[in-house]
């Protein structure tokens, strides 16, 4: 764009005549690319995934249309669920997932300690949660006794915490 009037040339938001950059099954997309590209952590992505995906040698851009864009993504879900219930045998569809990445990092390193956990030296903290996550979901639980044992410790006020820190629920 020159003074408001177009030239024919591509301006600084990018072409609106490009192409998706993708190769699907020996064959190039001819979808009009988005502004999704394609970077190293998605072509990773798709090698992991195992898609007949790849970027074509003579084009100028990485950029993908939408089409390929929602099957990478879909691939990524489908991938997480799949492996989620294959670790819980199929039979626990009701436990929730606990996303340890949240918690600090300190708090892993505690939690690790806690269990003496093997790992390499230094984890990074997505590899500590991995780890931790493994672990977390292979320790079983007896549901009936724990809830038991909560029930009576919340009707008795016998909580340790309190206790230790002389906050007792008894009248002074």
């Amino acid at each position: 764009m020159n003074n408001g009037c177009s030239t024919g040339e591509e301006d600084s938001r990018g072409p609106s005549n490009q192409f998706c950059c993708l190769i699907d099954e020996g064959e190039r997309c001819n979808k009009v690319a988005g502004n999704a590209s394609y970077s190293k952590r998605i072509q990773k992505i798709v090698a992991q995934r195992r898609l007949r995906l790849h970027i074509d040698d003579t084009a100028r851009h990485n950029y993908i249309c939408e089409f390929h864009k929602t099957m990478i993504q879909c691939a990524r879900t489908k991938r997480r669920r799949k492996d989620s219930e294959e670790d819980s045998n199929g039979t626990d569809s009701e436990v929730p997932e606990v996303d340890l990445s949240q918690l600090q990092v300190n708090t892993l390193r505690r939690y690790k300690r806690h269990f003496k956990l093997q790992s390499r030296p230094a984890p990074s903290k997505s590899q500590l949660a991995e780890i931790l996550m493994n672990h977390f979901k292979s320790i079983s639980v007896p549901e009936k006794e724990v809830t038991t044992f909560f029930i009576y410790t919340v009707k008795s006020n016998g909580n340790k915490l309190d206790q230790k820190n002389g906050l007792s629920s008894e009248p002074v």
